[in-house]
């Protein structure tokens, strides 16, 4: 069985379920701008990038005032997702009791990771945070700058949690195992089957009763 020393968390739809919010905030700040309408999809499409690398794509003319909107309606509308997923509280908590080194790499932009951090109150939890890039993806970036923070742990020591099939590329690439969290509303549980992860969890509970046995010092 392994031993888990260091756990490595997305935030979007892993953490919280704060993904409906983002596009809610996105939609509110940039068709004021463009006076065009858009769908779920089109910004989900652009998603990889920070949201500022997504108001580049959306909004390319209004990019200054695209991302401070977008930044404002974020923070606003966050009332939509006042809390993380049932369960992470005491899930950190088992894992930092227990020595467990906790972790974050985000696709988000620094800004929006602190304002959803703080309020949920569990920024103390995570000793190294690493947030995204509006050029692009740079998850294998940020998972091996943790690594090295870390003092590069074995791969069989350390698991990334994540909900986007793309994430499990991005572990592969790493190095390091990924459990796909499937909890979210907006998960796709059959993409990230198709993916083959490490581990499948469809409830922060579940993942919950595998980590406890893995993670005892």
């Amino acid at each position: 069985m392994q031993n888990i020393k260091v756990v490595i968390f997305d935030l979007d739809g892993t953490l919280a379920n704060t993904l409906p919010m983002c596009i809610a905030a996105f939609r509110k700040s940039v068709e004021p701008l463009t006076g065009n309408k858009v769908t779920d999809a089109e910004i989900v499409a652009t998603f990889g990038p920070s949201e500022e690398g997504t108001i580049m794509a959306l909004a390319p003319d209004h990019y200054d005032k695209g991302v401070a909107s977008y930044l404002n309606y974020y923070e606003e509308l966050h009332d939509m997702c006042p809390e993380p997923f049932e369960g992470i509280r005491e899930l950190l908590e088992l894992l930092k009791s227990r020595g467990v080194k906790l972790a974050m790499v985000t696709g988000k932009g620094k800004r929006s990771a602190e304002i959803s951090m703080s309020r949920f109150g569990i920024s103390h939890y995570f000793e190294k945070t690493e947030t995204g890039d509006p050029k692009g993806p740079r998850k294998v970036d940020g998972i091996r700058n943790c690594l090295e923070y870390f003092g590069n742990p074995d791969s069989e020591e350390v698991i990334y949690v994540g909900d986007s099939p793309s994430d499990i590329g991005s572990c592969r690439e790493a190095g390091i195992p990924i459990a796909a969290a499937a909890w979210a509303e907006t998960a796709e549980p059959e993409a990230l089957k198709a993916g083959a992860p490490d581990v499948l969890f469809y409830k922060v509970s579940e993942f919950f009763d595998w980590l406890e046995p893995r993670t005892i010092r």
